[in-house]
């Protein structure tokens, strides 16, 4: 495995950094209490949104996790608020018809029933739930990302799914019933079976057969191109993977992670912070994302746990090393009400080769500031995850 020379993070210096964010997030809470945050900043600064967004479910997490560092009530006040708009959200199908039920209720509604035993937050995270596995096409064995259910131009899933089915292992645990994590299964076997190429890069979005259920072709939409590698797909992929280790301890997962990490270490630029598809590197004019670097640094640290102590050692150093670049070159400490916690993030950017709609280019992005904030309390103490 790749080593790099750069400094890691102290569990002091992860203390004040993780002191630092949550004032910042108490800071906003005046903000963002009784509507959402923005998917990504503006000149480093959230607009408001209504909860509409596949986005939304990031911000109460940061705010559980603030909770979770200092005790102060007015966090754990602010997003049971949130807490009760997602219900909302469930219960009249606001935006919901795609497969982002795990972003959206796991930091907000499971972290809220584990931290407070929240009957609202459990009900309303399993309907998130029922509401994914029925985007489960039993032709090609997966969960569909987005479109119209069967429709033959969106027959497919895409790698970030991998972080929504933790919320069907949970919701097994918490219901007794199976269904939740045999779709589970069957979707990651799919996604681990096509979406990673043999150099370990992998496929932002495959395309699977609506007839025959089979496997026709990766593609991207927010990547460079359909054959690069889109540096948030493969943090995904590098944390999704450890993930579903955690709940079946199926070795090919543990390996698929080994995989997916080694080609991201591979392309890191000096300070371990991707550009934003990892066809760039070092001395590249392109913007960085920041957040793949905070989830990366969250599946080492989860990986860390079930291998060996040398093998654990070298996951344990290598997120203080990138938690490090983060806090140093990319975290911000001060600013105006409505501020992000990491700046240097990409959540569309338009190439010649791609689909996307281009914003949030270099700004903070609500899935990086959580993620950067779950890694850091990840580093300092044995947390019980969201996930």
């Amino acid at each position: 495995m790749k080593e790099f020379p750069n400094p890691a993070l102290t569990k002091d210096e992860a203390l004040a950094a993780l002191d630092t964010a949550a004032a910042l997030v108490k800071q906003n809470l005046p903000m963002f209490t009784h509507v959402c945050q923005n998917h990504s900043s503006v000149n480093d600064i959230y607009p408001t949104c209504k909860n509409d967004q596949w986005t939304c479910g990031f911000w109460p997490g940061e705010i559980w996790l603030s909770y979770e560092r200092t005790g102060d009530s007015a966090y754990r006040d602010a997003a049971l608020v949130l807490v009760d708009s997602f219900m909302d959200r469930i219960v009249n199908k606001i935006e919901v018809d795609h497969h982002d039920m795990g972003f959206l209720y796991t930091p907000s509604c499971v972290a809220a029933y584990k931290l407070t035993g929240s009957e609202t937050g459990k009900q309303a995270a399993i309907l998130a739930a029922d509401q994914l596995i029925s985007r489960f096409q039993e032709k090609g064995q997966f969960i569909q990302a987005w479109g119209a259910l069967g429709a033959a131009d969106n027959y497919r899933y895409i790698i970030d799914c991998l972080l929504n089915v933790p919320l069907l292992y949970w919701a097994t645990e918490t219901t007794g019933d199976a269904k939740y994590a045999d779709i589970a299964h069957r979707h990651v076997t799919t996604c681990l079976a096509n979406s990673i190429r043999p150099d370990g890069s992998t496929y932002h979005t495959f395309f699977m057969d609506p007839v025959t259920g089979g496997p026709v072709r990766g593609a991207t939409c927010q990547g460079y191109k359909d054959d690069s590698c889109w540096a948030r797909g493969q943090a995904w992929g590098v944390y999704g993977t450890a993930l579903s280790y955690r709940y079946t301890k199926r070795p090919e997962y543990l390996d698929a992670f080994r995989r997916v990490l080694a080609y991201y270490l591979e392309r890191l630029p000096d300070d371990l912070v991707p550009y934003w598809d990892m066809t760039f590197i070092s001395g590249d004019e392109e913007p960085r994302d920041s957040s793949s670097a905070s989830i990366v640094a969250c599946g080492l640290l989860e990986a860390a746990k079930y291998v060996d102590e040398a093998e654990a050692a070298r996951y344990t150093k290598l997120a203080a090393q990138m938690l490090g670049s983060v806090v140093k070159y990319y975290a911000v400490t001060e600013g105006p009400i409505g501020v992000g916690l990491v700046r240097h993030g990409t959540y569309s950017k338009k190439s010649p080769y791609n689909t996307c709609t281009p914003e949030g280019v270099d700004e903070c992005v609500s899935w990086g500031d959580y993620f950067y904030m779950e890694a850091l309390t990840r580093f300092v103490r044995d947390w019980e995850l969201y996930w």
